[in-house]
């Protein structure tokens, strides 16, 4: 009898001590503002492998911005991959239900990152769930079309309403891609509405360009910077109709818990701004997007 009492003493022992290690667990996972990361030592990059921002092999305009302010804070960098079903959730610990412009948070789930880097585009919708920092990139959605595509490419003129309408006027029953909960997301343009026959691509971001080569749709909507990509990878085989979309800007998202986080990543941009460290990581990864947008770069 005292030895099953033993016994059982020993295993409620363990029970309360696995409880003990899962509570500080989940606490440690949930703190994300300055103070905490530092004491943590670590700051996690949640990032979705898309065009030159975040390679997959370890590389990329965002990867390395981030590395550079772990250095800034005196912190190790982690890459975390995650996916844009995933990426705002993975952020805040709200799991969340999107119809539209309408946000519900269905639950909770664990955060595993405390910033987000990945080619972010500034979205209303998004601006609900996280907190930006200042615009790191400049962007604009465009229409992509296979080469032989009859739509050919608008005549810009001097309004950016007027070239939306020429490219929106051309969709009418033309099977077009996009990518939900990003910025290609039919759904924001109302592609459905204008007549086209607009589809959620279950691929990634960096598969829309090779789908439409390969004659899944005639066309896709692309940002800027995954088009560009996409021109220099597959050169003949594209071609740009016009904008869907007023310019953008991206930039790095941040839970609303952490105000002191990008604050600092702020004041750490400037920096970066200033001695020419970004303008370095912009021509290595983006040349081309000097030609498109020099206003944005010229106020750096």
């Amino acid at each position: 009898m005292k030895q099953k009492t033993g016994v059982f003493k020993f295993y409620r022992l363990c029970g309360i001590i696995l409880v003990l290690v899962f509570a500080f667990s989940v606490l440690e996972i949930k703190a994300g503002d300055l103070p905490e990361i530092k004491k943590k030592n670590v700051i996690r990059h949640l990032g979705v492998p898309y065009a030159n921002f975040v390679t997959g092999v370890g590389d990329g305009l965002d990867v390395e911005l981030i590395q550079l302010f772990a250095g800034y804070l005196g912190v190790k960098y982690i890459y975390v991959k995650t996916d844009w079903n995933h990426l705002i959730e993975d952020l805040t610990g709200q799991k969340i239900s999107r119809d539209g412009t309408s946000i519900k948070t269905v639950g909770q789930v664990p955060v595993k990152g405390d910033i987000i880097a990945n080619g972010f585009t500034v979205l209303p919708w998004r601006q609900t769930l996280v907190d930006y920092s200042e615009p790191t990139f400049p962007t604009q959605v465009w229409l992509i079309a296979r080469a032989d595509s009859s739509m050919q490419p608008i005549h810009p003129s001097n309004n950016i309403d007027t070239d939306i309408t020429m490219v929106m006027s051309m969709l009418k029953e033309r099977v077009i891609l996009g990518k939900a909960n990003t910025c290609t997301d039919p759904d924001i343009y109302e592609l459905n509405k204008i007549g086209a026959v607009s589809r959620k691509f279950a691929g990634s971001l960096n598969e829309l360009a090779p789908a439409v080569i390969n004659g899944e749709a005639e066309a896709t909507i692309l940002d800027v910077p995954d088009a560009l990509v996409a021109l220099e990878k597959w050169p003949g085989k594209i071609k740009v109709i016009g904008p869907i979309s007023p310019k953008q800007v991206m930039g790095c998202g941040f839970a609303k818990t952490s105000p002191q986080l990008r604050a600092a990543f702020n004041d750490f941009f400037i920096k970066c701004k200033a001695d020419g460290t970004y303008e370095r990581l912009i021509k290595k990864y983006y040349p081309s997007v000097f030609m498109y947008f020099s206003e944005f770069f010229d106020q750096m």
